[in-house]
């Protein structure tokens, strides 16, 4: 059976602009990957117990959460240095960076390992924290008359290929029943919908649930107004590239990190008044009112000792992607380290363990 297509949209126009430029050379042979993703790396060593001195880590920490989340907490010392704490969340950006050698470690969703993946890139998931309740919904324009999510037929909406955004959309639309071949997907990158929203080049976009209260006080007297559903984007996880791994004293090294990295989100489910004063009011300008409401509508970090479900929900995602022609269908167990799999859920209480 074909699989179904987004009429209208070049595959190529959708890499070059969610993935950026780095992206562009490989589309050509993206739907070959069979060689170039397989590891390289030798990742059957077991994981030193200790670090060895000296080790350093590049490591992702989107709005600077992560460095904030262990002073809050007050975390131990981490047995390693992190040389550079970057400032980037998106996947195309973070897939970017494993490319450039300039980031070893990354905080991300589901969708960003399937991309690499396909554009014949080896990087490998290492920590797993499962996301129960939507992080995503859907904003409409100024304006709109969008009251449901059957009411994207015929409609323009912003996607993102290579972020979990766009794989919150495209399992909305499934849910809803509706053909591919019924909306206008308009390929962007996540820092690009609220702009987007804004002039009225698409009719909706998904937001964070942290994004919505602003873009409401703004535009919610102009007709905006957001959808909720009950999609949820199920993996918040830790990923590195094959090569990292494959050095064992980088390997110990992120190893070190997964039990602060869950411990970390931990303390700031249990301490949301302090988060919402330290982070959503003085770093993001937020009124402690929206910061409230952001923090009613987060998930409680759950950290599986097993991660079968994480595999079979990465499967599903993977095969979503391939229905639409973005990728090639594949076996995902190839994208996950089980050298680390039950390292975060050691780290929490057993509450917090799925």
């Amino acid at each position: 059976m074909s699989s179904p297509t987004f009429p209208g949209v070049d595959r190529r126009l959708f890499l070059a602009s969610a993935l950026g430029v780095a992206a562009v050379g490989l589309t050509g042979c993206a739907g070959s990957t069979t060689a170039s993703a397989k590891s390289v790396a030798d990742l059957s060593a077991p994981l030193a117990e200790k670090v060895p001195a000296g080790t350093s880590l590049k490591i992702s920490s989107y709005l600077n959460t992560q460095q904030l989340q262990f002073k809050l907490a007050k975390l131990p010392k981490l047995p390693f240095t992190v040389s550079s704490w970057l400032n980037i969340g998106a996947g195309p950006d973070v897939i970017n960076a494993f490319r450039a050698k300039s980031l070893d470690l990354a905080n991300n969703a589901g969708i960003p390992p399937i991309q690499a993946h396909y554009q014949g890139f080896d990087a490998k998931i290492v920590a797993i924290n499962v996301t129960r309740k939507p992080n995503y919904l859907f904003a409409t324009k100024p304006g709109s008359d969008i009251r449901t999510v059957a009411d994207f037929k015929g409609r323009k909406l912003a996607f993102s290929q290579g972020q979990a955004q766009g794989v919150v959309l495209l399992r909305a639309l499934k849910e809803a029943g509706i053909a591919y071949d019924d909306v206008k997907l308009v390929p962007l990158t996540s820092n690009q919908f609220l702009t987007a929203l804004q002039s009225g080049q698409v009719d909706i976009a998904p937001l964070g649930n942290s994004q919505a209260p602003a873009y409401l006080q703004q535009y919610g007297p102009k007709g905006a107004r957001t959808i909720d559903t009950d999609v949820v984007d199920l993996l918040n996880l830790l990923w590195a590239p094959a090569s990292v791994l494959a050095d064992p004293a980088k390997a110990a090294a992120v190893a070190a990190y997964i039990p602060q990295w869950a411990q970390g989100q931990v303390w700031q489910y249990e301490h949301p008044d302090i988060w919402n004063e330290e982070f959503y009011v003085k770093t993001q300008n937020l009124t402690l009112a929206q910061a409230e409401g952001i923090t009613k509508l987060a998930n409680k970090p759950l950290f599986p000792p097993s991660w079968d479900e994480a595999v079979k929900w990465e499967q599903e995602t993977a095969e979503l992607l391939a229905e639409g022609g973005f990728v090639k269908s594949f076996k995902v167990d190839s994208l996950f380290d089980r050298r680390f799999e039950a390292i975060a859920a050691r780290a929490v209480p057993a509450e917090y363990r799925k």
